[in-house]
């Protein structure tokens, strides 16, 4: 099994109740996150009610929700009560508002009262320091690090999680989330240098069955795939 393999956790991302289930279901997954994006896309049409499903069936896992608001003082009232939902409940907070606002003080207080955390949308090493001098020690965060939107901009996500990880190491309960991989040998290259998570689409989830397939066999199964498509257009270039 691919699991057998690897040290990372592999967290399920998504909003899609039935393909959480399923990922559950796989042996694979040990977590779950999602974000308002992510629900959006799905047609969620009430938070809470869509909380207390996933809960009902994920109990023993780490589920993160996200706050929804923009101002500090609304999200400091979303996250208690997304906390309080239950005990697997990590409560999402970005790393700064829409307006560039830092939430650094909100997240100090909530960690201060024992509030499980996944700050979100940190994309610098600067963002991992003040996220990790702020949480308390020994309180469960999650510092999430979008590797993958920074690999879109050019630059190799790597150095810069290597830095992340060892600046997470500095207080207790801290772990390092490898966030928005594009493909799945991110998977791989997260795991290498130690990170604790990595989120993953159903997609990508799917294909860590392809560990060590023989390529050779890949390459014969992707022509006979592009035959099969050919066949059923049905054209004629003759």
């Amino acid at each position: 099994m691919i699991m057998k393999d690897l040290s990372i956790k592999i967290y399920a991302d998504g909003a899609v109740v039935e393909e959480m289930l399923d990922a559950l279901k796989s042996g694979v997954v040990t977590g779950f996150t999602t974000n308002p994006s992510l629900m959006k896309k799905a047609g969620i049409t009430s938070y809470i009610a869509f909380a207390e499903e996933v809960l009902a069936s994920i109990t023993e896992y780490p589920v993160s929700f996200e706050v929804f608001a923009d101002d500090l003082e609304t999200m400091e009232k979303e996250a208690i009560k997304i906390a309080g939902l239950g005990e697997n409940v990590y409560v999402k907070i970005p790393i700064t508002n829409s307006l560039g606002e830092t939430t650094i003080p909100l997240i100090r207080r909530l960690s201060e009262q024992g509030i499980k955390l996944n700050v979100t949308a940190i994309f610098t090493l600067d963002q991992v320091k003040e996220t990790v001098a702020a949480v308390k020690d020994g309180v469960p965060t999650i510092v999430s690090v979008f590797a993958g939107r920074v690999a879109d901009t050019g630059v190799d996500p790597e150095p810069l999680m290597k830095e992340a990880l060892e600046i997470c190491r500095y207080k207790q309960g801290v772990e390092l989330l490898w966030a928005s991989p594009r493909e799945v040998y991110n998977v791989y290259q997260a795991d290498r240098l130690g990170v604790d998570i990595i989120t993953c689409t159903p997609a990508i989830i799917n294909k860590l069955s392809l560990k060590d397939k023989d390529l050779n066999e890949y390459s014969l199964e992707t022509v006979q795939m592009f035959l099969k498509d050919s066949q059923s257009l049905g054209f004629s270039i003759l």
